[in-house]
């Protein structure tokens, strides 16, 4: 079995820095969209595949870190939780509730990061969805007054 210490720090640096990496991509694959977007000339589509293509590109992966995030952080929470009864089970002098009580609520601090990871790039996928299907629409009329490029 791993040492404590070993599974304290999987939590501390492996669990909590995977979400923080997460947190990152969330951030630089929002703003790099959003810039896209800005940007994008719908005239200059012939085909609107094309520019969907051009328009999601990103997008599954915000997706996959605001679903999983949370599953994330609960894996932390369950091998902080393991690590905790583990400490207690070895302990064989007299066991003070209180400092139990603090191992437990360090343990939840890894859920609590999925899910400050998860809601912003939840929010932030499905205000960049909303402008994508705005886009098409706007070169779906493009396309009806025959304003695209030919």
């Amino acid at each position: 079995m791993m040492p404590v210490e070993e599974i304290k720090q999987i939590v501390d640096y492996g669990i909590l820095g995977f979400l923080f990496f997460l947190s990152f991509l969330t951030v630089a694959f929002g703003i790099e969209r959003w810039l896209f977007y800005k940007s994008v000339k719908l005239e200059n589509y012939r085909h609107i595949k094309a520019l969907e293509l051009d328009l999601s590109k990103h997008l599954g992966l915000l997706a996959s870190i605001g679903t999983n995030a949370p599953y994330i952080g609960l894996l932390g929470t369950v091998l902080a939780i393991i690590l905790t009864f583990y400490i207690i089970g070895h302990l064989h002098s007299d066991i003070d509730p209180g400092k139990i009580m603090e191992h437990l609520a360090l343990a939840l601090k890894a859920t609590a990061a999925g899910l400050v990871v998860a809601i912003p790039a939840t929010a932030i996928y499905n205000a960049l969805l909303t402008k994508v299907d705005r886009l098409l629409g706007e070169w779906e009329i493009l396309r009806d007054e025959g304003k695209l490029r030919s």
